[in-house]
């Protein structure tokens, strides 16, 4: 809980990331940017997504429309604070010299698309129209 709450300060305040261990290679700290950059153009992505669902199917059933809706919306939500979240993490790491952090928000993200694509396809093969 504590490195939670001191990666959340970095947040904030990323220049106090250089009080801890070494500077790496700026090679590997650029990286971890474009990283970060990468997951935000997804969560904007689905984001857009979200609100495309929402808004040019109007003729999907209220309750599916606003379900893949939200779905997508927090997808994007949780991409976007997880994408700080990591980089600070890495950021950590490289000037400790341990190694990068390991996680399975990749893997859910992943299912979470793969569920409304899923659900999609679903909705237009049977024609799941009508309000």
């Amino acid at each position: 809980m504590i490195d939670f709450v001191q990666s959340l300060r970095l947040w904030f305040a990323p220049q106090r990331i250089r009080d801890e261990g070494d500077t790496p290679d700026y090679r590997f700290s650029l990286a971890n940017e474009r990283t970060f950059l990468a997951w935000i153009r997804t969560a904007l992505a689905l984001v857009g997504g979200g609100f495309a669902v929402d808004q040019f199917l109007p003729d999907l059933r209220w309750a599916v429309r606003v379900g893949l809706s939200l779905a997508l919306l927090g997808a994007g939500a949780l991409c976007a604070v997880r994408a700080v979240n990591h980089w600070v993490r890495c950021e950590r790491a490289m000037r400790r010299g341990e190694d990068l952090p390991v996680t399975t928000f990749p893997t859910l993200l992943s299912l979470t698309v793969a569920f409304v694509a899923v659900a999609m396809v679903v909705v237009v093969v049977l024609g799941l129209a009508g309000t």
